[in-house]
C-alpha cells in the first residue's frame, strides 16, 4: 500500500476501535486463532504473489463489510460478497452499517490510487488477525480479490474455538494481476438450446474462477436463438428446433438482456456470435433469398457441417445481415462481435473474401471489434479485427502477419466438447481426447509460434453436438474449464501439475454445493464432500 492507503486504513481502523471500546459491553473476549499458512491454500487460478503470516481472521457474526464511499460500484462488489458468504456460512454480514454496534472485525474493499496495481483487475488481499482489506483500482479489480477471498473461506466452521461459530480464514498478502485480459469460454446454444437459468449457472461458476468472457455461438445451421424484431421469422422458424429434432428454442432481447446484465454484474463480458457466411441453414430455411448453396433450405438436425452458405454477392443479404448487428449490437454492451467464418466449405474463396470484408465494415458502423475464427484471416481485414484460432496454426500467422490479435483455442488442447477418454459418455474425439492432465500441461504464452505481445487472450469452446442438457454440459466443461482459467491467469511460473491436482481436488466441496455434475477424474484425488447433490443451497 502506498502512504495514502495505510494512513486511510489508519484512520478508518481508528474510528472503529474508538467505537468498539465505547460499547465493551457488546464485545467478546478475543478468539485464539490456529497457525494458518496462507501459502498451501487450495486457490485457482493461483495468484501472482502469497505471502503468509501464519496466523487467522475470525470470519463471524461480529463481522462487517465496509467499501469505499463514492467509489464506483464498489459497493455493489460488497453487497455481492455478503450474500455469497451468506449462502456459504448462514452469516448474515451488515455492509456499510454506519451504526457499528457488535462488529468486532471489519472486511473493508478499499478504491485505492496504488501505481502496484497494473490493470483495472489487479488486486491486494491484506488478511491480518483484526480485518481484511482489499485494495483495488476499480470495482472489477474488487470483485476479482472478493473471488479469492471466497475461496479462503473454509466450507465448514471451526466450533472449537468460541461459543458461537466462525470460519478461520489464513492471514498474510496476496498481490494479484492477470496475465491475460481475455479470459473465456464459449458456450453453443445454436446445436443445443440452453435455458435463461442453465447460463446464469455457467456464469457463477466461471466467475468465480475470475473467468471475464462469455461467448454466446447463437445461430448455426440447427437453431437460431436470438430474437432480432426486423426478421421475426428467424426464430419463428429458425429456432423450431435443434440437433436430433428436438423443440429448440430462443433468448427473447429480454432474456438475452437478462444474461448480458447477469453477467455484467460478475464483470463478464458476454460476446454473441451469429455464424456466417456458412453455418447458415437456419437463417436461410427462414428467409430464403439469404441461401447461397442453389438448394431449397430445410430445417436441418443433424451434425454434418460446410453445407450452407449466404448469397454474398446479393445487396439485401447485406441488408438483412446490418439489422442483426445493429439489433444486437443495441443490447450488447461489450465491445465484440463475433462473425463466425469457419468451415464454409461451399463458399468460393473470394466470395468468402468479399463477404468478411463486407461484414467487418458492418460491425464496425456499429461500434463493435469484429472476431472470427482463423478463417477469417484470409480476407482484407483490418488490425482491429480479431481472429480465434481454433484449427489452422498458418490462419493463424497470417493474423499475425496483419497486426491481429489472436484469441488461442487450439481444438486439440481447449475445446471443451472433445471426450476424456475412450470411456467419455458425451463428446467427440475428431480433434483429440483431451483428459484433465491434457487440458491443463501446455503453455498458451508462444503456443505455434504466436508470439504473446499478438495474444489477447484463452478461450475455451463448448460445442453443443452431443450434449442437450445442463448436467451433460457440466460433465464436459467442468473440472476442465477450471485448468483453462488457471492458464490465462496465472503467469506460467505459478503452473504445476502436481501442485494444480491437489488444488483442484479440494474443489470438490464448492462444486458439489453448487450441484455441478462435473467428470470425476480419476487422475485427481478428489476431496470427499459433506454435500450431496439433492441437499445443497445454491452459492
Amino acid at each position: 500500500m502506498n502512504i495514502k492507503n495505510i494512513l486511510a486504513r489508519g484512520v478508518f481502523l481508528l474510528s472503529l476501535a474508538v467505537v468498539f471500546f465505547a460499547c465493551t459491553e457488546e464485545r467478546k473476549p478475543i478468539i485464539p486463532m490456529p497457525v494458518t499458512d496462507l501459502s498451501v491454500e487450495n486457490l485457482i487460478p493461483k495468484p501472482l504473489k502469497i505471502i503468509p503470516t501464519n496466523s487467522a481472521f475470525a470470519l463471524d457474526e461480529f463481522t462487517g463489510i465496509y467499501t469505499s464511499k463514492n467509489a464506483t460500484g464498489f459497493e455493489a462488489v460488497g453487497t455481492f460478497l455478503a450474500d455469497k458468504l451468506e449462502k456459504k456460512t448462514a452469516l448474515q454480514l451488515p455492509v456499510n452499517d454506519t451504526s457499528l454496534n457488535k462488529i468486532e472485525r471489519v472486511i473493508y474493499i478499499n478504491q485505492s490510487d496504488s501505481t502496484e496495481l497494473k490493470s483495472t483487475e489487479a488486486y491486494q488481499l491484506y488478511i491480518n488477525q483484526d480485518s481484511i482489506i482489499i485494495n483495488a483500482n476499480t470495482a472489477e479489480g474488487a470483485f476479482r480479490g472478493i473471488q479469492t477471498l471466497r475461496q479462503l473461506v473454509p466450507e465448514t466452521s471451526n466450533d472449537t474455538l468460541a461459543v458461537h461459530k466462525i470460519w478461520p480464514v489464513p492471514s498474510g498478502k496476496i498481490i494479484d494481476n492477470p496475465s491475460f485480459a481475455y479470459r473465456g469460454s464459449m458456450l453453443d446454444v445454436a446445436r443445443h438450446f440452453f435455458s435463461v437459468e442453465d447460463v446464469k449457472k455457467y456464469i457463477d461458476i466461471l466467475s468465480y474462477y475470475k473467468i471475464n468472457v462469455l461467448h454466446l455461438h447463437l445461430s448455426d445451421d440447427q437453431g437460431w436463438r436470438i430474437e432480432i424484431k426486423s426478421w421475426p421469422k428467424l426464430t419463428e422458424i429458425g429456432g423450431s428446433t435443434e440437433v436430433g429434432g428436438e423443440s429448440g428454442g430462443f433468448y427473447t432481447q429480454k432474456d438475452y438482456t437478462e444474461i448480458v446484465t447477469y453477467a455484467a454484474e460478475r464483470f463478464m463480458t458476454v460476446v454473441p456470435e451469429i455464424d456466417m457466411p456458412g453455418h447458415t441453414n437456419s437463417a436461410s430455411v427462414s428467409y430464403p433469398f439469404l441461401n447461397g448453396n442453389g438448394k431449397t433450405p430445410k430445417l436441418y438436425e443433424g451434425t454434418h457441417v460446410g453445407f450452407s452458405t449466404f448469397d454474398t454477392r446479393k445487396d439485401t443479404v447485406y441488408s438483412f445481415i446490418d439489422d442483426v448487428v445493429r439489433e444486437i449490437s443495441e443490447i450488447t454492451p461489450g465491445p465484440y462481435f463475433h462473425i463466425g467464418g469457419d468451415e464454409s466449405h461451399v463458399t468460393k474463396k473470394n466470395d468468402y473474401i468479399y463477404f468478411v470484408n463486407k461484414v467487418e465494415k458492418i460491425v464496425q458502423k456499429y461500434n463493435k471489434r469484429m472476431i472470427g475464427w482463423d478463417e477469417v484471416a484470409i480476407a482484407d481485414i483490418d488490425s482491429t479485427s480479431i481472429s480465434q484460432w481454433w484449427a489452422s496454426e498458418e490462419n493463424a500467422k497470417k493474423a499475425v502477419e496483419k497486426g491481429m490479435k489472436v484469441i488461442v483455442s487450439p481444438a486439440k488442447k481447449a475445446y471443451l466438447d472433445m471426450q476424456y477418454d475412450t470411456l467419455s459418455k458425451h463428446g467427440l474425439h475428431w480433434a483429440a481426447y483431451i483428459p484433465v492432465d491434457t487440458a491443463y500441461i501446455w503453455t498458451p504464452e508462444g503456443y505455434g509460434g504466436i508470439p504473446l505481445e499478438n495474444i489477447l487472450g484463452i478461450e475455451a469452446p463448448l460445442w453443443s453436438e452431443t450434449i442437450s442438457t445442463i448436467e451433460e454440459l457440466e460433465y464436459l466443461a467442468f473440472p476442465r474449464v477450471i485448468g483453462y482459467s488457471e492458464l490465462s491467469w496465472s503467469t506460467p511460473e505459478n503452473r504445476d501439475w502436481e501442485d494444480y491436482k491437489v488444488r483442484l481436488a479440494n474443489q470438490a466441496p464448492f462444486l458439489d454445493r453448487m450441484n455441478v455434475k462435473y467428470y470425476p477424474s480419476p487422475l485427481i484425488d478428489w476431496k470427499k464432500s459433506k454435500f450431496s447433490y439433492e441437499t445443497i443451497e445454491k452459492d
